[in-house]
């Protein structure tokens, strides 16, 4: 499936760089460039893209749902453990630990959002995901319980992660 990616990659690419050269509608070199980088992104991005349901992510709707998942329920996680995090280092508050949740993801790009979300996230770092059982295991920087939820650790980005990938 990573030509059917690199294919749309390239169709986005060029798109974007349109009436750069005298080729049709662009320039030589950037066919070139157009036709590397979207070999790379579908080798990178093919796999996840389309496990599972084939067209998934192309569906607009999850594309806006992205977009909402970014402005809001990520962007007030990360204000809100900046401000967590800051209180923590000044008051000295801090019991960092290893946990370990499951948050019954099944597709590896869900898996990939909510780490990625969970590593961006200030006091919170993804250190490995069990690609069988999809479990995680996250360094947090106040371990209040030795078995969390979700929840606890997340907030709700799970709940987004599963509404956008799965």
């Amino acid at each position: 499936m990573w030509t059917t990616t690199a294919a749309l990659a390239l169709a986005l690419y060029l798109l974007l760089v349109m009436w750069s050269g005298d080729i049709v509608l662009w320039a030589l070199d950037e066919l070139i460039v157009g036709a590397v980088l979207a070999a790379a992104v579908g080798g990178v991005a093919g796999a996840l893209l389309w496990e599972r349901g084939g067209w998934r992510m192309l569906q607009p709707h999850r594309w806006f749902l992205l977009i909402a998942y970014v402005v809001g329920p990520l962007f007030f996680a990360m204000a809100r453990a900046n401000l967590d995090v800051a209180w923590r280092v000044i008051t000295g508050r801090i019991r960092p630990g290893i946990v370990r949740f499951d948050p019954a993801l099944r597709t590896e790009l869900g898996r990939t959002l909510l780490a990625n979300s969970i590593t961006l996230t200030p006091g919170t770092l993804t250190v490995d995901v069990n690609d069988n059982t999809g479990v995680f295991y996250v360094h947090w920087i106040n371990v209040t319980n030795e078995k969390p939820s979700p929840e606890e650790v997340c907030g709700e980005l799970p709940v987004w992660a599963r509404r956008i990938a799965e």
